[in-house]
């Protein structure tokens, strides 16, 4: 249930994509809270080499950044198949924290954009400044209503009790709320692309 990334990333970066794949076939909703970077589901694969750098030389891991980002790429197929639903709420500073440089985060807000057409796929943001009843948050998931994995510096943590998984699902229904969608949100991409120098 708490596992140190130390531990689960001491045989890399790629090894720790791949383990999540059989979770991600069998899960049919996901619900994604984002405090900090977009995520994986979304990351192309510049922003995803990017920021798994970071995470290798902050963690001090061995590196495999490259097949890693592929992996992750690769399980990410998912939001275009299947059966599947993608829930994703950002906050929208998540939009304008730069990982890699300005042409990958260009690329990355792009793509983003275009994942928004996805019949499977909703994108909302928090627009910074909103006043808020529920405050920031830890990054987390919800899959199905089976487990939330939220994710901390030092480790992931796997939630299972029903309790605590309520209690996410609820956070995150708190932090829909207050988000905004459609061309509201893709007007905030879009000026977070524009304030890219």
């Amino acid at each position: 249930m708490y596992l140190e990334w130390r531990r689960v990333q001491r045989s890399g970066l790629r090894r720790l994509q791949e383990s999540r794949i059989p979770l991600y076939a069998r899960t049919k909703t996901f619900r994604v809270y984002s405090s900090s970077v977009i995520p994986g589901f979304v990351q192309t694969f510049e922003y995803a080499a990017a920021l798994l750098g970071n995470i290798a030389r902050v963690h001090g891991t061995p590196e495999d950044v490259q097949e890693a980002a592929a992996a992750r790429v690769d399980r990410s197929h998912i939001i275009r198949g299947g059966d599947h639903r993608f829930a994703l709420l950002l906050e929208e500073s998540v939009l304008r924290h730069v990982v890699g440089d300005v042409a990958v985060m260009a690329g990355q807000l792009g793509y983003l954009l275009s994942v928004m057409a996805l019949p499977a796929v909703s994108v909302g943001v928090i627009p910074a400044g909103r006043e808020r009843g529920m405050w920031t948050v830890e990054t987390f998931t919800v899959f199905d209503d089976d487990r939330v994995s939220v994710e901390l510096l030092t480790a992931a943590i796997t939630v299972t009790a029903p309790g605590e998984i309520s209690m996410y699902a609820h956070a995150f229904e708190e932090m829909k709320s207050l988000a905004v969608f459609g061309a509201e949100a893709r007007g905030l991409i879009s000026a977070a692309i524009d304030s890219l120098d």
